[in-house]
């Protein structure tokens, strides 16, 4: 209660204002001839709110900063202070860097004295709940991307999670949500991923197209291919619920797709060694069976020869690093004229014997020298590599 009669009318006469010019020039004025009135508090938040409503974030902030020095749990200051901080932070203010680490302190403030908050008088239960979650947002987005800021991913991440749990369209949060997950070590695709296409769904017209091809490299950098891409995005962009990303798939069930989409006589010989190097014993044993004992006709290259033995690079890559692959077994021995000199190039046939995986080398039987050119080397499948796990 305001115990002097001038003091009260002054302070009355100022609360009454409805235009918000008249009503900050009277609170103004009534803190400066009553600084240590009794609703000094009271004043100043009204002050800030009408300085808020005349769209004034300068004024409002010096207000809110003023109030929170008298009263530090004052979550409405608080909320603005976080709030301001960060738009300006993120809208390229030359202090950035300083706003960023008082929004942080505001956010993380707020959140200490929410719990503390009591209902305004005259506000319903559920206009007082969407009141605080609005708050949480806003001071978890502020923590959020100050830790982003500071590199601190996992702190990022959980923050801003929080934050565009309650506000899934806000851009300025959900994009930063994204590269907080993907930034990790290792990243956390399925959720980067996910926020990333749903980025580029609530984006500005003129950003949307860059977020957009920068989720599909993480997609593709994940899933080591680009299929199913597009149902992801679909389902981003139709503000559904979050689905899983697939990873890349194994060696071992790159093989068994393989050996079910291609009868083994029709591969060359260097995806028989990406089967009998890679594959389940079941899915070797169904290749080897359908080519062991007979002939093959391929072209190779000499790593080092005897009379009645071959060592041979089948397969490019192998070639290229110079590493046998095949041991080619002759019945009788070859002439000395007609043996090939180390690194070259040759046809030749024989038949499949025996294999060992790792380091793979297939033995072949019943060698023969051929006149004919035979097939080029073949190269490997490109194996999709899975990335670290989580």
């Amino acid at each position: 209660m305001i115990k002097d009669p001038a003091e009260y009318n002054a302070y009355v006469a100022a609360v009454q204002q409805t235009d918000p010019n008249a009503k900050i020039s009277g609170m103004e004025a009534f803190l400066a001839q009553y600084p240590n009135s009794v609703m000094k508090n009271q004043a100043l938040e009204i002050l800030m709110g009408t300085y808020q409503q005349a769209n004034n974030p300068k004024k409002t902030m010096d207000t809110a900063a003023k109030l929170v020095a008298v009263d530090s749990c004052n979550v409405r200051a608080l909320a603005l202070l976080s709030y301001f901080d960060r738009i300006m932070a993120q809208g390229g203010d030359p202090n950035a860097k300083q706003l960023l680490v008082d929004g942080k302190k505001y956010g993380q403030q707020g959140l200490d004295c929410l719990p503390k908050f009591n209902k305004p008088e005259g506000t319903s239960d559920p206009d007082f709940q969407k009141m605080k979650d609005q708050m949480t947002g806003i001071f978890n987005a502020a923590i959020g991307i100050s830790c982003l800021q500071d590199k601190d991913n996992a702190c990022a991440a959980k923050s801003l999670r929080i934050a565009v749990d309650l506000n899934p369209t806000d851009f300025s949060v959900v994009y930063p949500l994204a590269l907080s997950y993907l930034g990790q070590t290792p990243p956390d695709y399925q959720n980067g991923i996910w926020f990333a296409a749903r980025a580029a769904a609530v984006a500005p017209a003129q950003n949307a197209p860059g977020i957009e091809k920068y989720a599909r490299s993480q997609y593709i950098k994940f899933h080591a291919g680009e299929d199913g891409w597009a149902e992801v995005l679909a389902a981003a962009k139709a503000n559904g619920p979050q689905v899983a990303i697939k990873p890349a798939p194994t060696p071992a069930e790159q093989v068994h797709a393989m050996v079910t989409s291609k009868k083994p006589e029709e591969m060359n010989f260097a995806e028989w060694q990406f089967v009998f190097t890679n594959g389940s014993q079941e899915d070797q044993d169904a290749v080897w069976n359908a080519i062991k004992g007979k002939a093959v006709q391929m072209n190779g290259t000499v790593i080092s020869t005897t009379p009645t033995e071959f060592m041979i690079a089948g397969s490019s890559d192998d070639i290229d690093a110079k590493k046998a692959d095949i041991t080619l077994k002759f019945e009788d021995k070859v002439p000395v004229r007609l043996i090939p000199k180390d690194g070259a190039s040759f046809d030749f046939q024989g038949e499949p014997a025996s294999y060992t995986p790792n380091p793979f080398m297939m033995v072949m039987e019943k060698g023969q020298l051929l006149k004919a050119k035979a097939a080029a080397p073949a190269k490997k499948p490109v194996v999709r590599k899975k990335p670290a796990a989580q």
